[in-house]
């Protein structure tokens, strides 16, 4: 059995996340504080809906160099909607620190219908897990823009505005979308980035 933890800092959807990952072979366990939910962890998901300033604050400090230490040491982590975007550097959605894994910023998306709530398809996946997948279900009004699109595994579009629906960098994968809200095909891609989180490190 892996050892999952989900990381609370004030964001919401946390129940249905953790049902779905326990679904993979795995404990699940929410916690707030960040060293403990290092601790014998496997894989450490950073979850997401909520406000980025508020979460950047929740994970200021110690919160925020014990988890980029973490990731620097090789710890699987998955980043769902609010969670890839603090993989990154700051936001257009207000003040805060992200934690700087990837280079770049989010901004609001460029489009007239905002925010975009709702299925969406995955363009140009690079990433094996990703390719079954076909719709996903997505909530948000904010999107990631990386400095260098070497880290994006797949894109998604609305009203024209091409954004990642997916990244990667070392062990840190983010995923804008929602997978526990993307049907079975979501839930499976779920399970399958715990399964395979060995082959991250």
């Amino acid at each position: 059995m892996m050892n999952i933890a989900i990381l609370d800092y004030g964001s919401g959807n946390l129940h249905s996340l953790a049902k779905a990952a326990a679904l993979a072979p795995a404990t699940v366990r929410v916690v707030e504080d960040a060293a403990a939910a290092i601790r014998d962890t496997d894989v450490l998901i950073l979850p997401g809906v909520g406000s980025f300033t508020a979460a950047a604050a929740r994970l200021a400090g110690a919160q925020r160099d014990t988890l980029r230490a973490a990731i620097a040491d090789g710890l699987p982590v998955l980043g769902i909607c609010l969670g890839m975007q603090l993989f990154f550097d700051e936001s257009d959605e207000g003040p805060g620190q992200g934690l700087g894994i990837i280079e770049g910023r989010v901004t609001r998306l460029r489009a007239a219908r905002v925010p975009q709530i709702g299925w969406n398809t995955v363009d140009d996946a690079g990433d094996p897990m990703l390719a079954a997948l076909r719709y996903v279900y997505y909530a948000n009004g904010f999107v990631c823009r990386p400095s260098h699109t070497d880290c994006v595994t797949a894109w998604s579009t609305h009203d024209g505005d091409r954004f990642p629906a997916a990244v990667r960098t070392g062990s840190v994968v983010g995923v804008q979308f929602h997978p526990e809200k993307s049907s079975a095909e979501g839930v499976r891609y779920l399970g399958e980035v715990i399964v395979n989180a060995g082959a991250l490190r």
